[in-house]
Order: C-alpha cells, then structure tokens, then sequence
C-alpha cells in the first residue's frame, strides 16, 4: 500500500529560527519563523520528488505533508 502523506517535524532551531525534517525522505530545510519554513519544506520536497517515480518511493501520487512540530516545555 502506497503512502498517502510524508511525515515532517518542525522543531526550534539550536540558536534562532526553525528546521524541519522529513521521517520518510531525506529532506531538511530551515526558516526564520514558521510560515517560512514551511514554505520552504514544501519546496524542498517538491524539488525533491521531482520526476521521482513516487511508486517506487512509495508514495502515492501527490502526498500531502503532515507536519508535527515540537515544543521543548518551560519549567517555572
């Protein structure tokens, strides 16, 4: 059975901004605040599955992204 979705996760970056990573596929980008680094994930993975045979992947046609983003919790 073919993925329908390629999993991500957004997570604070060690000094400023946000990286996301793909579980699925070896896609890693980076922003300065989370609309731009979303923008810039799903560009990389486009560019990444470009002319990709998505079958052999895995992946069905046109996957959507699932992007889970992680919070390190503040202790008071």
């Amino acid at each position: 059975m073919l993925q329908r979705t390629i999993k991500a996760v957004i997570r604070p970056g060690e000094q400023s901004g946000y990286v996301a990573e793909c579980l699925e596929i070896p896609v890693v980008t980076q922003g300065t605040t989370l609309d731009e680094v979303t923008r810039n994930l799903r560009e990389a993975v486009e560019l990444h599955l470009a002319g990709e045979d998505l079958a052999a992947l895995g992946l069905a046609p046109q996957p959507t992204i699932l992007v889970t983003f992680e919070l390190i919790p503040t202790h008071a």
